[in-house]
């Protein structure tokens, strides 16, 4: 509905002496009133300042020019100092309402992004040890959003980026081969900012059950870093499969090393005279574009910054023809990534095909106080505890139920309570209290015409019917902004909307009439619980 309204609102603008770069984007936006219509749009006031007129004045110009289809649009009206109201029909509701129940498990899809490739990469935590409650808001956000652009027709891939180098994995091999010589009897200490927790032992043990102490004697760390990098990714690999994630590709940091693409980006920023050396080190001229100061791209050791390869990769996502690549980034990277956008700006690319979501950590807080976590210290909580806490489902919700931009306080008893205080089980039970509803329908009558929805016109059913129908525009609006708390704001409505609706409604006791009519509304949210609900990684249960 909101597309048909911008195309009639573009229509009758075309009366008007202005080109189309100087209109305003068209907005349509719920009234906070119910009684000022189903929406609304300010396009006359936005248009004042360019037409010389009073927003009135150009609001009833618009509105005189609008031709819409009367089962559409039942009116459109002037409000306030030019805010155009329009009303749906009824008809509209009922031809909806029948298009729910048609399309069932594809209502809400679109062709809107059809043709645009997209490549979604998250998670991407390194394998020095199992996922934690950090990295698993990285996935679940990646994974929804991903859910979200491929509901909307986009061809999307979802990718891995990981560094199996480098300091952090020199130094997990060294901690795997110090508890593998432990685990013999001999008296080594952990290397100096070492990793402490148990699956170091596991692994050390795991290599004393193939190899014996064959390895004792070596000086080469690579057997104990390899087997490590194996069984951590394992490890990953089993925790992302029980969030029924998926990932299509994997891309290790090394290939940006071995195929040149470092050295490629660093002589092409000195052939533009965007990079220079001093003090020992490559800097990259960052002060160019904006920034106060120049960023060390290879420090004087001769060890490259986390920018320089990720510069070099992200050259190679916009390589591959994608359309559009989004990174799902922890707030610590709020200060590197505008600096990889520089570096891809610098280079020739177009810096903005590449979005980046930046989600704030969480606290997992438990009997009311925080639990503090390191992956080092092997005091953190994993994502396999999590969800053996709360269950997979649980855990996906409360990670995305928040705005990515605030902090997550993931309160352990909240996730654990199995009521109505908990939001996950809240639509669930709406779901399942649906289908309970429906079977005993089911078992009282055998309806042999179709359901006539125009028997639908108490309140709250005209409310409940107004929701559903927001669906589709919802599945664009969370997609288009990578939020996907939107749509869990919107289920969330949408199952108050039921209550009311039964509340008010009764289903069974009634005329035979009536009853399938009302039966075919309980049937239609079902369904749109269902698929919000799928798209968010979560079941919908039919029992609970």
């Amino acid at each position: 509905m909101k597309d048909y309204l911008r195309k009639i609102i573009t229509t009758s603008l075309q009366q008007f002496d202005i080109s189309e770069e100087e209109i305003p984007e068209i907005q349509i936006e719920k009234p906070n009133q119910p009684e000022h219509g189903d929406a609304a749009s300010n396009i006359a006031l936005n248009l004042a300042s360019i037409l010389k007129d009073s927003p009135r004045n150009i609001a009833e110009q618009i509105v005189d020019g609008l031709e819409y289809e009367t089962d559409k649009i039942e009116s459109a009206e002037i409000a306030g100092p030019g805010f155009i109201n329009f009303r749906y029909a009824e008809n509209y509701l009922f031809n909806e309402l029948n298009n729910i129940l048609e399309e069932g498990k594809t209502f809400g899809k679109s062709s809107t992004l059809h043709g645009q490739r997209i490549l979604v990469e998250y998670v991407s935590a390194n394998p020095t040890g199992p996922l934690t409650v950090g990295h698993g808001r990285n996935a679940v956000l990646g994974d929804t959003i991903a859910n979200l652009l491929e509901w909307i027709g986009a061809d999307v891939d979802r990718e891995y980026y990981f560094n199996n180098a480098g300091r952090q994995m020199r130094v997990l091999g060294q901690s795997v081969k110090a508890r593998y010589l432990q685990e013999l009897g001999q008296d080594v200490d952990l290397p100096e900012g070492g990793y402490e927790g148990e699956y170091i032992r596991d692994i050390a043990q795991a290599l004393i059950d193939e190899h014996g102490e064959d390895l004792t004697n070596s000086e080469d760390i690579t057997p104990f870093k390899e087997k490590a990098e194996q069984v951590i990714f394992e490890d990953i690999q089993e925790t992302l499969q029980r969030m029924d994630i998926k990932m299509d590709s994997f891309f290790n940091e090394q290939e940006v090393y071995d195929d040149g693409s470092i050295d490629n980006v660093v002589n092409t920023l000195r052939e533009k005279d965007l990079a220079y050396d001093e003090d020992g080190a490559t800097w990259f001229k960052t002060t160019e574009f904006g920034k106060d100061k120049d960023t060390v791209l290879i420090k004087s050791t001769g060890e490259p910054t986390y920018r320089l390869p990720d510069i070099a990769y992200h050259v190679n996502k916009l390589e591959r023809g994608y359309d559009k690549c989004i990174d799902v980034f922890g707030a610590d990277h709020i200060d590197t990534y505008p600096d990889v956008l520089s570096g891809l700006d610098a280079l020739g690319y177009d810096k903005s095909k590449v979005d980046v979501v930046v989600y704030q950590f969480v606290t997992i807080v438990k009997e009311g106080q925080p639990f503090k976590m390191s992956t080092r210290k092997a005091n953190f909580v994993t994502l396999d505890d999590l969800m053996n806490e709360v269950g997979s489902d649980v855990t996906r919700f409360f990670f995305e139920m928040r705005d990515p931009n605030t902090h997550l306080e993931f309160d352990i008893a909240e996730a654990k309570e199995a009521g109505d205080k908990n939001p996950v089980f809240y639509l669930q039970y709406a779901h399942a209290r649906i289908h309970s509803i429906l079977r005993k329908v089911a078992q009282e009558y055998s309806f042999d015409t179709e359901p006539k929805l125009n028997l639908l016109n108490h309140d709250s059913e005209t409310k409940l019917m107004k929701s559903l129908i927001r669906f589709p525009e919802m599945i664009k609006s969370a997609a288009r902004s990578h939020e996907p708390h939107r749509l869990i704001n919107y289920l969330d409505d949408l199952a108050s909307a039921f209550t009311t609706f039964y509340h008010d409604c009764r289903i069974l006791g009634e005329e035979e009439e009536l009853v399938q009519a009302r039966s075919a509304l309980a049937k239609a949210t079902a369904q749109v619980l269902a698929n919000g609900l799928g798209i968010l990684g979560i079941s919908a249960p039919e029992k609970m």
